[in-house]
């Protein structure tokens, strides 16, 4: 594939949408690929991206979103044919195989079971104890990166093919599964571009 016809998707049902498309645009500036953005709300706009971003949000109503418009099992089929996806924050939540809350224990929303990781969601207290905190992400370097946490959920327990690569106090907030990427926090409401970079650079593969 050539880079000038890369095209990236922003799953656009509920979220943070502009914020990752504002950085994944920043992101191809500075790795100097030329690409697209596009917002991804139906089965259409996804046969034209070689690669998805899902954002942060309300998992339960993104997953029951995704359910009702057909998108779940295209997405799964998508990530199934080793396609790139990045999950922020919900997007985590909705990638998991398995979902606790704090309060109602498992949870029975719908997700697409893609990453074989159980995650607790809303892991480190809601809106009010949102934080920022400064990660060591080798995969990104050694300058850290700094992590915008908002209702984030964290990983509980993961299988053997999925690789922990950043941690807070001991808990799981980043992980990578072959083509799949999730993390805790929120990328795109930083400055700084390398996560997405590292995502685009998957994808140029």
């Amino acid at each position: 594939m050539s880079n000038s016809n890369m095209r990236i998707g922003v799953l656009a049902l509920q979220g943070a949408i502009e914020e990752h498309v504002s950085m994944t645009k920043l992101a191809f500036k500075s790795l100097k690929l030329e690409g697209e953005v596009l917002w991804v709300k139906n089965l259409e706009h996804l046969e034209e991206i070689q690669g998805l971003i899902i954002p942060g949000g309300e998992s339960t109503v993104m997953g029951r979103l995704l359910e009702t418009s057909g998108l779940l099992s295209a997405i799964k089929k998508f990530a199934n044919e080793s396609k790139p996806v990045l999950g922020t924050c919900s997007g985590m939540v909705l990638l998991a195989k398995e979902v606790y809350d704090r309060v109602v224990g498992k949870t029975s929303q719908p997700t697409l079971k893609l990453m074989d990781i159980t995650v607790e969601r809303n892991a480190f207290g809601r809106q009010g104890e949102s934080f920022e905190e400064d990660l060591e992400i080798q995969l990104l370097g050694e300058k850290k990166f700094k992590g915008v946490f908002i209702r984030s959920p964290v990983v509980q327990s993961l299988g053997d093919n999925v690789k922990p690569i950043c941690y807070l106090n001991g808990r799981i907030v980043a992980v990578q599964q072959q083509n799949i990427l999730a993390t805790s926090f929120h990328p795109e409401l930083t400055d700084d571009t390398r996560l997405h970079e590292f995502f685009l650079k998957k994808v140029t593969k």
